[in-house]
């Protein structure tokens, strides 16, 4: 019997049909993960291909001052910096370098930014650093708001020995991790949003390469001017944060967790607990991606908000479609495929197409001939316009020996397109082969090969039969 496959030209009326997925999208992808390739050894050498996970090292750095040299002293500091130190390590941080009190020196914050962290993190990495302590604001050159850190051996108003925003970022410009998220336990303003750029080879080899793009991102406990409040010896802005990357930002509960929900958590959190005198700010300084906090599976990803709307749940839908038919041109695991396809129905449960690849794909990549009954059924309820969901039901039922059914699908199908080739040869194959009626398998054969078909048993079933051959399409 004959079976699908998924290597011929997409039909005018699908752009994605299961029964023929273009070799061009092979061949484009092809070059551009070539390309990718050469970009990453050029840019990186110590870390060529992709990691396992999401990053091959995740660093980071807390800094937690309260016996100031010069500066007014602090309480709590220290404690929330510990705090965080060990709920970064919990979420399976590499690298937490702790610098506290006198450690935390100018010229110390200083060479972590210029000099060790550009020279030890790659570009799969990710970094966070946190900073509990003073703060302050001045004003550049232009008359703007300047943010800074004050170290251990600088007081509160010289910006000569503190670390500025504009020095912040032009670290997170020289380290070359993908992702990088400053965390500032303090009042702060005053800092740059440089405009994502768009690049050309970020993602769109696989859903999960949103993952990659650049993104450096901040996280400030309070804004300019206001107190920060500590309740138990901690701050609240620190309870808050730990309390989150524990699990409890994970607002869409996917498993995921990432910067932006922590920031939306840790912001509506705060200024409830503080009854609305504290307000966390937080801001995207470069790029348009999102650090992952935690990794989550890989068929439960989603960059953006989850969609509310019908159509916001429609193009989703159709987004997790295209991601399970990525999956199957790439020839991975047919489960991945499976999740894309459920969740692209629990978003739009009328989507007919996913219910006609989810049909084929338990009848050819991993057969279950129940599943695939079901998901077929459905495909011919949702999607009666798409010829491909009455073909794929029609050799389901083939497989399972219902072979009237089985004709009277492949009569459907071409009812909806009296041109299909490939219908005409399981046709064929059906008379022939299972219910022995040689008439009507010459008949389909002939229309088989009137409307292009090329398989030289057509022509020697008709032979055999005593019939002439068609004229060959051109």
């Amino acid at each position: 019997m004959r079976v699908v496959r998924i290597t011929r030209t997409p039909p005018p009326h699908q752009r994605h049909s299961i029964m023929r997925l273009s070799s061009r999208h092979f061949l484009c992808a092809g070059l551009l993960t070539f390309g990718i390739f050469l970009l990453t050894a050029a840019i990186c050498s110590a870390q060529l291909g992709r990691p396992e996970g999401l990053y091959y090292k995740s660093w980071s750095v807390v800094i937690g001052i309260n016996d100031y040299l010069l500066a007014p002293k602090l309480d709590g500091s220290v404690a929330d910096g510990k705090a965080v130190a060990e709920a970064l390590r919990k979420l399976g941080f590499d690298e937490v370098v702790e610098i506290y009190d006198k450690d935390a020196s100018s010229r110390r914050m200083k060479f972590i930014l210029t000099d060790y962290l550009p020279r030890k993190v790659g570009r799969q990495d990710r970094v966070v650093i946190f900073f509990a302590g003073h703060a302050g604001v001045t004003k550049d050159m232009f008359g703007k708001d300047l943010g800074y850190l004050v170290p251990w051996d600088a007081q509160v108003g010289n910006v000569s020995k503190s670390v500025t925003m504009d020095q912040l970022k032009e670290f997170s410009r020289r380290v070359m991790s993908k992702h990088v998220v400053f965390i500032l336990d303090a009042a702060l303003a005053g800092w740059e949003v440089t405009p994502p750029q768009q690049l050309s080879l970020e993602g769109r080899l696989s859903p999960e390469e949103e993952t990659d793009k650049r993104a450096v991102q901040v996280f400030a406990a309070a804004g300019k001017g206001e107190a920060v409040v500590s309740k138990g010896g901690l701050g609240v802005f620190a309870q808050v944060l730990v309390s989150g990357l524990q699990g409890a930002a994970d607002n869409d509960k996917n498993g995921w967790l990432m910067a932006t929900e922590l920031g939306a958590y840790v912001k509506e959190k705060v200024e409830t607990a503080t009854g609305g005198t504290q307000h966390p700010q937080f801001a995207r300084l470069d790029g348009d991606g999102d650090m992952v906090l935690v990794e989550g599976r890989k068929t439960s990803y989603r960059s953006g908000p989850e969609p509310k709307t019908e159509a916001e749940r429609m193009a989703a839908a159709k987004e997790e479609y295209e991601r399970a038919f990525s999956i199957l041109q790439q020839q991975r695991a047919p489960q991945e495929a499976i999740e894309r396809l459920d969740k692209a129905l629990e978003y739009s449960p009328t989507y007919g197409e996913a219910y006609v690849l989810k049909s084929y794909v338990y009848l050819d990549v991993a057969p279950n001939l129940d599943k695939a009954l079901a998901a077929g059924q459905l495909a011919v309820k949702h999607a009666p316009a798409n010829p491909d969901s009455h073909f794929t039901l029609g050799l389901i039922y083939q497989r399972k020996g219902q072979f009237p059914e089985a004709e009277g699908a492949f009569r459907q199908a071409l009812s909806v397109n009296p041109n299909y080739t490939d219908v005409f040869l399981s046709l064929g194959d059906l008379y022939a082969e299972d219910l022995k009626d040689p008439k009507k398998a010459v008949e389909a054969y002939r229309r088989y090969l009137e409307t292009g078909g090329t398989e030289n048993r057509a022509r020697a079933y008709i032979q055999q039969a005593g019939g002439a051959e068609p004229a060959t399409k051109q």
